[in-house]
């Protein structure tokens, strides 16, 4: 068998391994997830020498914004000469794009090798549990991760938490600093009915005697997550008592969007007038999390300065969230917006970080089967002048065309364009939106990753074909 034969195998025989637990996964555990504990975690991080021991690990939990703000403490401690560990979930294309050290993604062949390796560990648990509860793919997937960041020796670990944090995966760590970035109302089935009941499961990754810096600004919220960092005799540091911030727009575009600064006073300095490199309605909120993070770990031995964090955060985006492309002269927003509530922040951030096109707004959307459409398309239709219903492909969850379309009437509206697939949603959307236009993709993260493959593949003599199809 040739090489390419043999990766083949190889990637093929490591996604059934890994995604045939996806469908247990999403069933959810047998008697509840609050039974089951991290007693088969820790017994499979134990068999792999518990690495997670050597690392220092900035855990980070919270409903919204985990993933913006551990991508901001990555890019900073990277910045700043630290050898950098990036564990963040979902994936867009790849699921290797899950772990990152210094902004680099794990190599397709250390990946496999890796899956191949923990396989037997992984096997021998699920026949000697006793309750005959097969180990999750967050369960594999997270301990991988530990495993490869142990490995090359990183000098710090930003570990993002799946759900929750009391009892998820990732909580088997010993961190440097627990990080909490909001609470709002979430898995309620698996978290609580109330932000209470939901901090608690949060605030879970606050250890005895340890350190935490909190965003929260829910009354409920923050009065659990001092609860338990008192019982805890930890340290917490919070926003608006320990450190504040101001946030101001840039009068001018970059990039067809005004921009965010944020000043921030902690309990031990100053930042000022730092750039808010993602753009969203609590970005700023995240930054400064970030930052009152950083001036955490500086007492605690890890320093990252001012020019660590511009030069760190200076070219970061967040891909398919309010991302940012050009095609030709025509602005495109990726957004992976899946629910009315991130609908409207990303219909709310349109209006507040973007000028006006003075060429046509053009709304491509195409969302799942499960999702509340009507409260999607509420949000975002007054904002546009045309709209191109479509699908995705990679998965049998995308919602019929027929549906959206139906949908789109019942609301009043009108459909410019049905499109089959998102290469011809995004052809026809150039055309309607034209040079001084804005093209908005959204409704899923499948749509989302799938428009920006068809980006990334169109060369500069196709968009031109694109933009002037008569020449």
């Amino acid at each position: 068998m040739n090489s390419n034969g043999g990766d083949d195998a190889a990637r093929s025989e490591t996604e059934a391994f890994l995604y045939g637990r996806l469908n247990y996964e999403r069933q959810g555990l047998p008697g509840g997830s609050q039974g089951l504990g991290l007693r088969r975690m820790r017994r499979l991080m134990r068999a792999l020498g518990d690495p997670q021991n050597s690392l220092r690990i900035v855990h980070v939990a919270g409903s919204k914004g985990k993933g913006s703000t551990c991508t901001l403490l990555a890019a900073g401690l990277s910045a700043a000469g630290h050898r950098t560990g990036l564990f963040c979930s979902p994936h867009l294309h790849t699921i290797r794009e899950r772990y990152r050290i210094d902004g680099e993604m794990i190599e397709e062949r250390t990946f496999l090798e890796l899956t191949q390796e923990i396989r037997p560990f992984v096997e021998r648990i699920d026949q000697e549990d006793p309750d005959g509860v097969p180990l999750t793919f967050f369960e594999i997937t997270t301990a991988m991760g530990i495993v490869f960041f142990a490995r090359r020796k990183c000098d710090a670990v930003v570990l993002e938490v799946g759900m929750g944090g009391r009892l998820d995966s990732t909580n088997i760590v010993r961190p440097v600093v627990s990080v909490i970035t909001s609470i709002s109302l979430e898995h309620t089935r698996q978290l609580g009915a109330t932000t209470y009941l939901i901090a608690g499961e949060k605030a879970g990754i606050i250890k005895r005697n340890g350190h935490a810096v909190s965003g929260v600004r829910d009354h409920d919220a923050r009065q659990r997550i001092r609860e338990v960092a008192s019982s805890r005799l930890a340290d917490l540091k919070e926003v608006d008592r320990d450190y504040r911030f101001t946030e101001t727009l840039e009068p001018e575009t970059r990039d067809g969007c005004r921009r965010a600064r944020i000043d921030v006073r902690t309990w031990c300095g100053r930042w000022e007038n730092v750039a808010v490199p993602f753009l969203g309605p609590h970005q700023a909120e995240n930054a400064a999390l970030a930052l009152a993070t950083f001036d955490r770990m500086r007492e605690l031995g890890t320093d990252v300065t001012r020019a660590d964090v511009e030069r760190g955060w200076k070219t970061l985006s967040l891909p398919a969230r309010v991302e940012v492309r050009k095609v030709g002269q025509t602005t495109v927003v990726v957004d992976g917006a899946h629910s009315p509530a991130s609908a409207e922040a990303l219909a709310a951030t349109l209006v507040r970080n973007f000028p006006r096109a003075s060429g046509r707004q053009v709304l491509v959307f195409g969302t799942t089967r499960e999702k509340d459409m009507p409260g999607q398309l509420r949000a975002l239709l007054p904002n546009f002048d045309a709209l191109i219903v479509t699908r995705y492909l990679s998965n049998p969850r995308s919602r019929p065309i027929d549906e959206t379309c139906q949908a789109v009437a019942d609301l009043g509206y009108r459909v410019s364009v049905v499109a089959e697939e998102p290469d011809a949603a995004m052809k026809a959307a150039l055309e309607l939106a034209g040079p001084e236009g804005r093209i908005v993709v959204t409704g899923s993260l499948f749509l989302a990753a799938e428009v920006r493959e068809t980006l990334d593949r169109w060369t500069d003599v196709e968009v031109n074909q694109q933009l002037n199809p008569g020449k």
